[in-house]
């Protein structure tokens, strides 16, 4: 029997559909419940239904939440983030604002690499204990899972630092994260003249022990013109997938890169970013089954007003994902509320496909759809309770945190373990 019963859900958004990634007018098929109720069993959904269904079935000593006539979703699965890194940098947001560009601020060492330096300063006790802080933004903001990347380190020691603080987090936090190695985020100084060995070092040393300590699922390259050119990127995604890692790119974020193509050619699970993608990588996304994964937080941050093709995309079939992005440099965000509501005003997404882009998309992004991202039988216990009597309110009503109570696996959200 349930010990754990939520009910009096105005909308009880389940998302219950096909066991696949949803494409075309599927991405608004949100399979909402009125007046609804959903019963928990040992963290793992176990009825899902209107009040009438499901609480004939409940016993007695189950614990009983009333929403309060609110709505209850999934909780968001952030398909791309880079959550671990020391310091911040705000000073380079100023300087942008003054019309700086973020390719001036990485030629006069900021960027990227600046970040780089504080987190290999950091030690991974640091790290962790600055990685809680951000557990609690995505909490805060009904995220449960997230995907989690390397890339601040950039160099072997560093990497399998912050891929170790990231494993660590994942025990001590109630945030799922899904680890992904991005030692191949820029070229560290010290090999700017040496690109040859730097990919060498990549591919030679850093992707084997990741794949050794099993620190990592994925695989992520920074695929760009002035970061690492189409050959470095297939060089190294080809070198990670013969050690099992999933493979995913940031692909033609600042120029048409041929990142899309190449996502397309090594079959990879995703191509994040995308902005500057044309019809022809579209068609090759699709042909090869590779979901697109878009991140409008960092175009809104850069002061871009060069947002992907969402709507050519969804046109053509493709399993979009939305995700925040959240890094200290190009998207300092954790709120999904913020990207549903740029994927509105700016991607041209309704708000059922955007939520369908950031729960079950998202999962299947990281091999997670038979367990998280809608509220079925059998699957994970994630879900939010948002102070809300409609779902199109998470994006209208925008810069507010909707989440009244996060739930992670059957358990509302408690305070972390050793966080004093």
């Amino acid at each position: 029997m349930a010990d754990l019963l939520i009910t009096n859900c105005k909308q009880l958004v389940t998302l219950a559909g096909p066991k696949r990634p949803r494409v075309g007018g599927e991405l608004r098929e949100l399979s909402i419940v009125d007046n609804g109720a959903i019963a928990v069993r040992d963290g793992i959904i176990e009825q899902v239904g209107t009040r009438n269904e499901v609480e004939k079935t409940i016993d007695r000593n189950a614990e009983v939440i009333d929403a309060g006539g609110r709505i209850v979703l999934p909780g968001f699965v952030d398909a791309h983030t880079h959550p671990v890194f020391a310091g911040n940098r705000a000073d380079e947001f100023e300087l942008r604002a003054t019309g700086v560009s973020y390719e001036e601020i990485t030629a006069r060492g900021g960027g990227i690499q600046s970040t780089v330096n504080r987190t290999r300063a950091a030690s991974l006790d640091e790290l962790i204990a600055i990685g809680k802080r951000y557990a609690r933004w995505f909490l805060r903001g009904g995220t449960t899972t997230i995907e989690a990347k390397s890339g601040y380190g950039l160099s072997l020691e560093d990497e399998l630092k912050i891929l170790r603080a990231i494993c660590s987090l994942g025990q001590l936090t109630p945030l799922r994260y899904v680890p992904t190695f991005l030692g191949a985020h820029t070229f560290p100084p010290e090999y700017r003249s040496r690109r040859e060995a730097y990919v060498s070092l990549v591919i030679d040393e850093m992707i084997p022990r990741v794949a050794e300590e099993k620190l990592a699922e994925f695989c992520d390259v920074f695929c760009e013109q002035n970061v690492f050119t189409t050959d470095e990127a297939w060089k190294i995604l080809s070198a990670a997938r013969c050690h099992g890692l999933g493979l995913r790119i940031h692909a033609d974020q600042l120029s048409l890169s041929g990142g899309a193509k190449l996502a397309a050619e090594l079959g990879a699970v995703t191509a994040d970013h995308l902005e500057h993608t044309d019809a022809a990588g579209i068609a090759a996304l699709k042909s090869a089954g590779v979901q697109p994964v878009l991140l409008p937080g960092s175009v809104y941050a850069l002061g871009s007003s060069r947002y992907p093709p969402a709507r050519k995309m969804i046109e053509a079939g493709l399993a979009v994902v939305l995700a925040t992005d959240f890094n200290p440099g190009s998207s300092p965000t954790p709120s999904m509320f913020m990207i549903l509501s740029l994927a509105s005003t700016q991607l041209k997404m309704t708000i059922a496909e955007s939520i369908t882009a950031a729960t079950v998309n998202a999962a299947y992004s990281l091999n997670r759809g038979d367990q998280i991202g809608s509220l079925e039988p059998g699957k994970v216990a994630d879900f939010v309770i948002h102070d809300c009597e409609d779902y199109r309110e998470l994006a209208y009503f925008f810069g507010v945190e909707h989440a009244w109570q996060v739930f992670a696996a059957g358990r509302r959200r408690t305070r972390m373990k050793d966080e004093g």
